[in-house]
């Protein structure tokens, strides 16, 4: 049984997909489809923009959506179960066939829009080197201040927060035994409860999308468990922008439902590593 997974924010680099753009007709028109959708050029940001253009989440979001998307088309053949990280879960969405992928791109652009004006100031953090319960534990006492944004695989997991309660707890998790912690280069604290505001905003517009249930089996982030139903999963995407990316369960779920063949659908190869070490290989 295979199984696609793609990637969300942090694996855009500029002029990603060119080689499919220039080779390949099927994903030339998703780019064109996408600035159709949107009614800029989107593909001549990701071609000819700067590192920074794409780091923003407002065109990350829907740049990595897009090659994603023309990677699947290129490749020409469908999984039997999907799954992405964070906003890598529209890209499996689309996969599933719950979304059209003109509407998922005019959405993550929003979402983009959305945690760009909510975002308070806050930021996140990857800690490595120590278990999730320990974690866990000594985040009890920053209840709503700093929170675990996702279990990214065995050894790593990245918190998130505002920004003095991030660092008190960054020294905190350090002296507990964290190997390393990484501050991350992101806007805001993003999945975690700081998020709500853009959460609600962005709840108004998935009311507004068309979903359908999926026609591959969905691993989604906030359950870590397989989603059937469109309903289901307009209120766990509201949830997912707020909420902690469970990919550690999430494979671990496919695996232990007869996936025995995973593949990375995106730019980079960031999930296939972590999967690598949620495997234990």
């Amino acid at each position: 049984m295979t199984a696609f997974i793609f990637p969300g924010q942090g694996s855009q680099s500029p002029g990603m997909g060119k080689d499919l753009y220039d080779g390949v007709p099927a994903a030339k028109e998703v780019f064109q489809q996408a600035d159709q959708a949107l009614d800029f050029s989107l593909t001549d940001l990701i071609f000819n923009g700067t590192a920074g253009d794409l780091q923003k989440t407002v065109n990350a979001q829907p740049a990595i959506l897009t090659v994603s998307i023309a990677l699947l088309r290129a490749k020409n053949i469908l999984p039997e179960a999907v799954a992405g990280h964070s906003l890598g879960e529209y890209s499996a969405l689309v996969c599933a066939g719950v979304l059209d992928f003109s509407e998922a791109v005019r959405l993550v652009r929003f979402r983009g829009e959305c945690m760009e004006r909510a975002a308070p100031d806050g930021g996140m953090a990857a800690v490595l080197g120590l278990a999730d319960e320990i974690i866990e534990q000594i985040l009890r006492e920053y209840a709503g201040q700093v929170e675990i944004a996702n279990y990214n695989c065995p050894g790593q997991t990245v918190i998130s927060g505002a920004d003095a309660a991030l660092n008190t707890a960054c020294a905190e998790l350090a002296a507990a035994g964290a190997k390393r912690i990484i501050p991350l280069a992101v806007s805001g604290p993003f999945h975690s409860s700081l998020m709500r505001p853009a959460a609600d905003e962005f709840q108004a517009r998935l009311a507004k999308t068309v979903l359908r249930d999926p026609q591959i089996p969905v691993v989604a982030n906030v359950t870590a468990d397989y989603v059937r139903a469109a309903a289901f999963i307009r209120e766990l995407l509201y949830r997912q922008v707020f909420s902690a990316v469970r990919w550690t369960q999430s494979m671990a779920k496919m695996l232990s439902s007869g996936v025995n063949s995973i593949e990375e659908i995106g730019p980079g190869k960031a999930l296939t590593g972590l999967l690598k070490k949620i495997r234990g290989g």
